[in-house]
């Protein structure tokens, strides 16, 4: 790789083959200061997922951005308590949710697929930034829905957290020896020649 990795991310992830370093910088913290994201910098994550590819490009995904105390603690309702703990330290939560129709009204079979890499795209844009990102299944989607009114038409994915990394410190004990880059599988173990094995 032609650029060297922080130490962190060097000692955690090694990858097999030659990559973009942004792959191996990009994971999910739990610790956030109060630090607050600019405007610019948030809209830029959203630039970059808008230029996510899509099926037919029908672009299903969709965000509601709480940053505004109000928005935030509306957020914190539908959110599970052992994600709370941390997440509430977040400037910016997100919720990430997708079309299941297309623009004709039949089913698309891709909206969830097309809005995971949506997150993805948004997820490396804002390491790009000097921002973190972690994205959670736990929080009550039913709540949620009702809360911000979405219809039913529309599924839900994720909360995201967004914002400065904070202090491993700041965490409760339990997370903090969590508070590493995570690893991963290799290769060869999700890759398969021909057919399934």
């Amino acid at each position: 790789m032609s650029a060297s990795l922080p130490a962190e991310i060097e000692t955690h992830r090694q990858p097999e083959h030659e990559i973009n370093p942004q792959f191996l910088e990009r994971w999910s913290p739990r610790s956030f200061s109060d630090q607050e994201v600019t405007e610019d910098a948030l809209l830029s994550l959203f630039e970059a997922a808008r230029w996510a590819p899509s099926g037919s490009n029908n672009q299903p995904w969709r965000f509601i951005v709480a940053r505004t105390p109000e928005q935030l603690a509306k957020f914190h309702t539908f959110i599970s308590p052992f994600n709370l703990v941390w997440c509430e330290k977040a400037p910016v939560l997100t919720l990430i949710f997708s079309h299941t129709k297309t623009p004709k009204g039949t089913d698309n079979p891709s909206h969830a697929f097309d809005a995971g890499t949506a997150w993805g795209y948004l997820a490396l844009e804002a390491n790009n930034q000097g921002l973190v990102t972690h994205a959670m299944g736990g929080f009550d989607a039913d709540k949620a829905r009702e809360t911000l009114q979405i219809p039913a038409d529309y599924q839900l994915h994720a909360v995201i957290a967004i914002g400065h990394r904070g202090p491993v410190e700041a965490l409760p004990e339990n997370l903090q020896e969590r508070e590493i880059p995570s690893g991963r599988r290799e290769v060869s173990e999700f890759i398969y020649a021909g057919q399934f094995e």
